[in-house]
């Protein structure tokens, strides 16, 4: 993938299969009457359907992060100078990754505590999620852009 389609497709890979499966599955439980006839002509009922889409999300997301972001993660440091590298990892590694998922906690606490439960704050994770998916393509676009770049500068040297 990263030798047929380059860095950024393959950074893009990941918010992709996130975005698309985490809206599908909110969708299915905020517009549950919508897919009501869709679910009834599958024999099953739009939850069952959130259900299976949010397992396959949770497949699809670990495997792409996995077998794609991690890399591109590590391969984002190959341009820079050592000093740069030790230091971003570091911040990445020690101060990013825990952030992030304390950050995502706290908004998913706060919420519940704010609205009453899990069901009402549902909308409000998923504009969340919309916004973050959002943000994260403009990140992965132009770290991508950079990476590019660099790797072009490297290879004239």
């Amino acid at each position: 993938i990263f030798e047929k389609f380059g860095w950024k497709k393959a950074a893009m890979v990941t918010p992709t299969m996130i975005g698309v499966t985490g809206l599908m599955f909110f969708a299915l439980n905020i517009f549950a009457p919508f897919f009501a006839p869709v679910a009834a002509s599958l024999g099953t009922s739009p939850l069952m359907l959130a259900v299976l889409v949010g397992a396959a999300q949770n497949i699809l997301s670990k495997s792409s992060k996995y077998s794609l972001f991690d890399p591109c993660k590590e391969m984002a440091y190959i341009p820079l100078d050592q000093d740069s590298k030790t230091k971003g990892k570091a911040v990445v590694d020690v101060i990013g990754n825990p952030l992030g998922k304390s950050g995502g906690s706290l908004i998913q606490q706060a919420l519940i505590f704010a609205v009453g439960s899990l069901a009402a704050a549902t909308p409000y994770l998923a504009g969340i999620l919309g916004i973050l998916v959002f943000f994260w393509y403009k990140a992965a676009n132009s770290l991508g852009d950079q990476f590019e770049a660099a790797m072009t500068a490297d290879a004239a040297v």
